[in-house]
């Protein structure tokens, strides 16, 4: 197996030992290659069936339904992603993808929302499909949850107390993200793939894979190693946030996926970013003695907004 499996199970348990020793398990894959499955996260089984049912009945509609909750009528990012809306990897053809995308729900009215404060404000939701917006924002509630969880275990991985990050999940912001791959076509453009290789923006990505496989981690010294989907785990990486807030000790590693399955693939990821205007500053046990930051300070949403722009502007 290219990656180590990280049961959380340890971390509900009133015996510090065991929450430590979850924390030391995460330690290891975050000082590697910062990916890891992960099981015994606590999403009951049926919720995760139903989002991925609700998730095809989305892409099954004719284009003109998705179209009316396109992305480019969002002000925040919400909604519709048509094929080959993304590049991901510069220099390289559009990925080969739709997807969805699904926010923190925020009224117009809310502060943030009259600020313009990046990336917030309220969702799309399909019209054509009842029950949809239900089965997506329970989801999104407790994904939210599992990574609060997951923050507990990353900063008794650093040697934190382990609600050194609760401020940074008060409040949080998230994407939860529907993905459809058509199968790779044997005449691919070069370079072609249904997600280009880059890393992820923010601090936590939780990725529930279909049984499609696809997915592809780098290893500096292997080069590209095969994910392929281990039922009832989800795969958990660390995102560029994390990376900045460690000075790099803990990992943000490229990935991609290659649909050559012949089959429609089915991915849902849920980006977790944290609090927008919390400060992220170099942790100072991530630095030696006579070692300097290699980032300055910024807040959550100052780090994705600076993402965004790069991607988009490569794209």
């Amino acid at each position: 197996m290219a990656l180590p499996i990280v049961s959380l199970a340890g971390m509900r348990s009133p015996d510090p030992a065991a929450r430590a020793a979850v924390g030391a398990a995460f330690r290891a894959a975050c000082l590697d290659k910062g990916f890891a499955y992960i099981v015994d996260h606590g999403i009951p089984p049926a919720l995760i069936e139903q989002v991925f049912a609700q998730t095809r009945r989305f892409f099954d509609l004719p284009m003109q339904a998705k179209l009316a909750v396109d992305k480019a009528l969002s002000p925040c990012n919400r909604g519709y992603e048509p094929l080959r809306g993304q590049v991901l990897e510069a220099g390289t053809p559009p990925d080969l993808k739709e997807g969805f995308y699904i926010g923190t729900d925020l009224p117009a009215d809310d502060p943030r929302v009259i600020e313009g404060l990046f990336n917030h404000g309220p969702n799309l939701w399909p019209a054509a499909l009842p029950g949809w917006q239900e089965t997506m924002q329970a989801y999104f509630d407790e994904m939210t949850q599992l990574c609060r969880l997951t923050m507990q275990a990353l900063a008794l991985s650093l040697g934190l107390p382990e609600a050194y990050f609760d401020d940074f999940c008060d409040d949080p912001q998230a994407t939860l993200r529907l993905l459809h791959y058509p199968p790779q076509p044997g005449n691919a453009a070069p370079g072609e793939k249904g997600c280009g290789a880059h890393t992820d923006f923010g601090a936590l990505t939780f990725l529930l894979q279909d049984d499609v496989g696809g997915l592809q981690v780098w290893d500096e010294r292997l080069g590209w190693l095969e994910a392929p989907p281990v039922p009832g785990a989800y795969v958990l990486n660390l995102g560029d946030l994390i990376a900045r807030w460690t000075n790099d000790t803990y990992r943000s590693t490229l990935h991609r996926v290659i649909n050559r399955s012949g089959r429609e693939r089915y991915s849902v990821p849920f980006f977790y970013t944290g609090r927008a205007e919390h400060e992220v500053r170099c942790l100072p046990c991530c630095l030696a003695p006579d070692e300097t930051p290699k980032y300055p300070p910024t807040t959550a949403v100052g780090h994705l907004r600076e993402m965004y722009d790069r991607t988009y502007k490569a794209a």
